[in-house]
């Protein structure tokens, strides 16, 4: 929300007390929500209480409920799990403990909650609410609270957020912690798929998820895994030979393992579970083949949360409080959730009973309505993961004739690899012949172009950086040897994978288009680099990995700390003119102060964050965080930075500075970069095929209008193809 500071200022939380609790199974995450709850109530003068151990502490009372201090949630960022506790409670059930907790509640003049919780403790939040008045009335009969007390308290507003790994609640993409829980999965996988490499097995991998399949769909679609079981589709009758023969189908293909991935609650058509003993026995008595069954149960709902679902937590957290504070008597309680990149606030009881549904349509065998009512986010992993698994026979493909080249521009981005072997995939699927351009146009205009196939980009998708090969290269110098080579190799289509140059390129080509016509053919540009700076785009591939990267080292460098008290550190972040990594990761780091180009800070600013670290010290929280992007300002340098903060801390506060570099840009792709990647490259060439079908005239291909040249970038709620020749006017190229 880009006018959430006006926004906020006008509205004042003075008078207002607003209790947090935490309830269900826990999430990674969940702290991150309560610290934003807190602070954002702080800052709008409101009182807020912890409700510890869930709905237990507020029937409980007494110690359980406490007032919270900004100091009071500091460091809980970076803490899996929910630090004020989470129970399963059975007196909130009864009347007589909801009774209590209302006691407990209108003593301390709290009327307004924000449940952080699954579908079940968001469902008694809103029965609590409805039944407020009732409880009151009995409570003032009873004489246990005054006429007065009730008519102050009358109204209980609530506000939910979803805190589940399962991501198995609808209305909102994302729940808190589903994240994590795949970084978990997948940290495992990756782990599972080096020993099985060595051992030529067949591992089965049992992941959460009794009601919902998600956790094991796009785990299974972020490690490219041969065979996946879900509750929400049944696998068809005679499965087993047809798993079987895929199996055996990858092995003939130079595959040295198999991995296959069921949801705890996976079922056949006939409702009947399908364990993983079973599909263990199965592969041994059909194929034969060394297999091994790893369950990875409570590791999932473990470890430290990831860079999204702090950022997520903190988003929802900050919404949450505005929510509270303009709901009005007749508002009903909502969520607040995740659509695409916006945070929205949807009706909780419409979002219950669609979740309601999705297990009744199952247990009714009515399983393609239950993937739908899951919702798009669900659905569309769905049919990328159908889209990419199987392979089908020469003969079952339409046969397109169209020649679609595939290349890396820029830095390496983690989760480019996943792009392209998504866009290999889907590619030779629609018919097309794919071909692989190595080092970017460098490559291209050295005639560095060969047929790739379906097996060729096996296991592509949790590699780091750019197997294909990336050069900074812009194709303007060498514009006729890179026509000569897509005459050449008769190209009708280019999908660009890549940074800023990447949209450059693609400007040069269009700009080319008029004097070589090789160029007039449909050309799409997917966004990845780890900077999140090219127009036309909220999200980058590479960048989720990037944040993650600076966001594990920031806690590791906070912690250090924690021995000699008074610390401040200095870290500098790339991204060059971009201030994302710098703002978004000191976001998720828990940062004082981020220091970007866009936001210009003077010697003011600097001294007034000196001055509030001065403060901060005097506290119990004896240590700071200022990040800075690179190339945030000429003068001010991290090294400049560093020296006045050492100069003017003296007897206060030491100084360390680290400057983060290129791990940065390496390692591992997340499953959210692997996902994101995988997906838009999907949508990317059904949308090259639908192109090449338009511009087919008279044997050949020819594309020269303004919408044939198209960036796919994610704006806000939607993934949206955009011509470049239109984003150029939103663009600063210096």
């Amino acid at each position: 929300m880009p006018d959430t500071k006006k926004f906020i200022e006008n509205l004042s939380g003075a008078g207002k007390s607003i209790g947090v609790l935490t309830s269900g199974g826990d999430a990674q995450g969940m702290n991150a929500a309560v610290r934003a709850v807190v602070r954002m109530g702080i800052y709008v003068g409101a009182k807020v209480y912890f409700i510890h151990e869930g709905y237990q502490g507020m029937v409980d009372g007494g110690d359980n409920i406490k007032e919270a201090s900004w100091e009071s949630v500091s460091s809980m960022l970076q803490v899996g799990g929910t630090v004020i506790g989470s129970a399963r409670c059975k007196d909130f059930r009864t009347h007589e403990g909801r009774l209590r907790a209302a006691l407990n509640l209108v003593q301390r003049g709290i009327t307004n909650l924000c449940v952080i919780g699954g579908d079940g403790s968001l469902t008694g939040a809103n029965l609590f609410r409805e039944e407020w008045s009732g409880l009151l009335d009995e409570l003032v009969q009873s004489g246990e609270i005054s006429e007065e007390a009730a008519q102050t308290n009358s109204v209980l507003h609530i506000v939910g957020m979803v805190g589940s790994i399962d991501n198995d609640f609808c209305g909102t993409d994302m729940t808190i912690g589903t994240d994590s829980a795949l970084h978990r999965i997948i940290e495992v996988v990756d782990a599972i798929m080096t020993t099985a490499q060595s051992h030529q097995r067949t591992f089965v991998l049992e992941v959460m998820g009794r009601h919902c399949g998600y956790l094991a769909l796009v785990s299974a679609l972020a490690c490219g895994a041969d065979w996946v079981l879900i509750p929400e589709m049944p696998p068809k009758n005679g499965w087993e030979e047809q798993m079987c023969h895929k199996l055996s189908e990858n092995r003939a293909d130079k595959k040295r393992l198999n991995i296959i991935i069921v949801a705890e609650g996976a079922i056949d058509q006939n409702n009947k579970p399908i364990t993983t003993e079973l599909i263990k026995d199965l592969v041994v008595r059909c194929l034969g083949f060394d297999t091994r069954v790893t369950i990875l149960g409570h590791v999932q709902r473990g470890g430290t949360p990831s860079a999204f679902d702090r950022i997520l937590a903190s988003r929802m957290g900050v919404e949450a409080v505005l929510a509270l504070l303009e709901a009005s008597p007749g508002t009903p309680a909502c969520v607040v959730s995740l659509c695409g990149n916006q945070a929205v606030r949807v009706p909780l009881m419409e979002c219950v009973q669609m979740t309601q549904e999705v297990q009744k349509a199952m247990d009714e065998k009515r399983f393609e309505e239950a993937v739908k009512l899951r919702g798009r986010s669900f659905e569309n992993n769905l049919n990328t993961y159908k889209l990419l698994s199987h392979r089908k026979m020469d003969a079952e493909l339409p046969n397109s004739s169209f020649n679609v080249a595939v290349l890396n521009v820029g830095a390496p981005a983690a989760g480019m690899n996943a792009a392209v072997r998504s866009a290999v995939r889907v590619g030779i699927t629609e018919g097309h012949t794919m071909f692989a351009v190595s080092d970017g146009f460098e490559g291209f205009y050295k005639g560095q172009i060969k047929e790739i196939k379906w097996g060729d980009v096996g296991g592509w998708t949790g590699q780091g950086g750019s197997l294909l090969g990336t050069k900074r290269t812009l194709p303007a110098k060498h514009v006729d040897k890179i026509a000569e080579q897509m005459r050449i190799h008769n190209i009708n289509a280019l999908l660009v994978i890549g940074g800023f140059e990447a949209f450059e390129s693609l400007l040069q080509l269009v700009d080319a288009r008029s004097r070589y016509e090789e160029f007039c053919v449909p050309m799409c540009m997917l966004p990845a680099t780890i900077s999140n700076n090219v127009s036309g785009t909220d999200l980058s591939i590479g960048a989720d990995t990037s944040l993650n990267a600076i966001v594990e080292t920031c806690d590791r460098i906070k912690q250090s700390a924690s021995g000699t008290k008074r610390r401040v550190f200095i870290i500098e972040t790339m991204g060059g003119y971009c201030g994302y990594l710098a703002t978004v990761g000191g976001l998720a780091a828990g940062a004082d102060a981020a220091y970007i180009y866009e936001e210009p800070f003077d010697i003011r600013d600097l001294q007034s964050n000196v001055e509030h670290l001065t403060e901060k010290m005097k506290t119990s929280i004896q240590r700071g965080l200022v990040l800075r992007n690179e190339n945030s300002s000429e003068n001010y340098t991290t090294d400049f930075i560093y020296q006045l903060y050492s100069e003017e801390g003296k007897g206060v506060f030491d100084c360390r500075k680290n400057v983060l570099g290129h791990m940065q840009q390496g390692g591992a792709p997340s499953p959210f970069d692997r996902n994101f990647g995988t997906k838009i490259a999907a949508k990317a060439m059904q949308w090259i095929s639908k192109k090449l079908k338009e511009f087919y005239r008279e044997g050949r291909v020819f594309a020269n209008t303004e919408d044939s040249a198209c960036l796919l970038g994610m704006r806000r709620r939607a993934l949206v193809f955009q011509p470049v020749v239109e984003l150029k006017d939103e663009t600063d190229f210096v």
